[in-house]
């Protein structure tokens, strides 16, 4: 009789022990640690025949050849992967339940008029996924369904149709025949996720996965899986809200900063080639607390909407909230404003919000940040047709920001009339149409706008 092999997986980490510990010693959480039995038979089928021993060879002798990559109908999908899918690549897509990742991924497929595809769903049956690729409204003649969860089966239905992309959906719901955990757990994913990434280097065949994540917005499963794979996307997004954001974490053929902007409707994903179009509202009518920031996300400029309010504190302690924006840095530039600059925001209520739901983090859209705060507290509305591109120094002096000239072009592109940067910013104003002011102190820009 085979000798049963079990050990201890952390749910959380991937962590292994061969025994129960109430506290896992590598990312210190309780009672993550469950026991999944693992078969050690040398039995393994091999993936792959053509798989050869490799041998060292000199860095200068290796051929230094351009990867030819697979471009997509999906421009916002092509943006976030660096130029297109690279062959043999292994890219992890995840997001919450419902946001649209399954639609993303089909509508794609069934956008591919020259590349034959291969959508493997562990989660639908056939006729579920004809009636959404029914409702996106794409016919397609390259797109192959297969319902299946073992990767065995997977590999040689592969091998059969020799697809040039498949699709997993999910990652969770694989299970390989050398492991007997129950699919989903932590074993289980980490050696389907080696096999697939194991077969689609050695035939070239680029592989999608889907994996959902936790109530913390990390991929469920190890940690180990984002390491192993070649690129790593988020969907973000409100299920309430149209409009989805998919985000770059990581990617080993390009920038690790991307973003793309999709919107929701009954027909599927819809790109939104302009973000700026949904990150700035409209009005008929000037309003106070309002100012546009330029920012940057990965290498495509952006123009978002930054709200204010300001309200005297009526229970006692005054109350500090942000959305899509760092609350300590919210903190840094209200104490500039009250300790170099004398405004008394020390006992009023602020709360601010980035427009879209986007969150950033670029250190740029201080000045749009403080002017927006100014602009409730006197209650006073600033001109709808400037735009702000400076940090804010802890001096209170408006600081010099990187990539000056996009964020001005991206400016003048969507009509604005002028821009305020930092007087430290060296560039050639005269090539640009736009009225460009440059300010040292935030008094300057005060005096400019109010």
């Amino acid at each position: 009789m085979k000798k049963i092999h079990s050990a201890f997986f952390c749910q959380k980490c991937g962590y292994q022990s061969p025994k129960w510990l109430g506290k896992c010693p590598q990312c210190n959480s309780w009672n993550t640690l469950v026991e999944e039995i693992i078969n050690k038979s040398n039995s393994k089928t091999t993936i792959n025949k053509k798989s050869k021993q490799n041998s060292p060879v000199l860095i200068n002798d290796i051929e230094n050849t351009s990867e030819k990559r697979i471009i997509s109908p999906d421009n916002e999908l092509n943006r976030v992967l660096g130029g297109g899918i690279v062959p043999g690549s292994l890219i992890l897509l995840g997001g919450d339940p419902g946001i649209g990742k399954s639609t993303l991924l089909l509508q794609f497929a069934l956008q591919s008029i020259n590349k034959k595809i291969l959508y493997v769903s562990g989660e639908e049956s056939e006729k579920q996924i004809k009636m959404r690729a029914e409702r996106i409204n794409k016919n397609s003649k390259n797109c192959y369904i297969l319902t299946e969860t073992q990767t065995q089966n997977i590999f040689l239905q592969i091998e059969k149709l020799n697809p040039e992309i498949v699709i997993i959906d999910s990652i969770q719901t694989l299970n390989t025949l050398h492991i007997d955990s129950s699919p989903g757990s932590v074993s289980q994913v980490r050696e389907c996720t080696a096999e697939l990434m194991k077969f689609a280097k050695e035939n070239g065949i680029a592989i999608i996965l889907i994996g959902h994540i936790n109530k913390d917005g990390a991929i469920a499963g190890p940690k180990i899986l984002e390491h192993m794979v070649d690129t790593v996307l988020q969907f973000e997004g409100d299920r309430n809200h149209v409009y989805r954001i998919i985000r770059t974490i990581k990617n080993r053929f390009g920038s690790a900063s991307e973003l793309g902007v999709y919107e929701m409707n009954q027909n599927g994903l819809r790109q939104v080639n302009n973000p700026s179009e949904i990150l700035v509202s409209e009005r008929e009518n000037p309003t106070s607390g309002v100012g546009i920031a330029a920012t940057i996300e990965g290498a495509r400029p952006l123009l978002v909407e930054i709200q204010s309010l300001v309200s005297s504190a009526v229970y006692g302690t005054p109350q500090r909230s942000a959305t899509g924006f760092d609350t300590k840095r919210l903190n840094m530039l209200l104490a500039v404003l009250e300790k170099k600059c004398g405004f008394r925001l020390g006992i009023k209520d602020v709360f601010l919000n980035i427009t879209g739901g986007i969150k950033i983090d670029d250190t740029a859209i201080d000045l749009a940040v403080i002017c927006s705060i100014l602009s409730s507290d006197h209650d006073i509305s600033i001109n709808s047709r400037i735009c702000f591109a400076a940090e804010i120094g802890l001096s209170g002096e408006i600081r010099a920001v990187s990539r000056i000239e996009s964020r001005i072009a991206e400016a003048e592109k969507l009509g604005y009339d002028q821009i305020v940067i930092s007087k430290y910013n060296k560039l050639d104003t005269k090539r640009f149409k736009i009225k460009i002011t440059k300010c040292a102190k935030i008094e300057e820009v005060y005096n400019l706008l109010f």
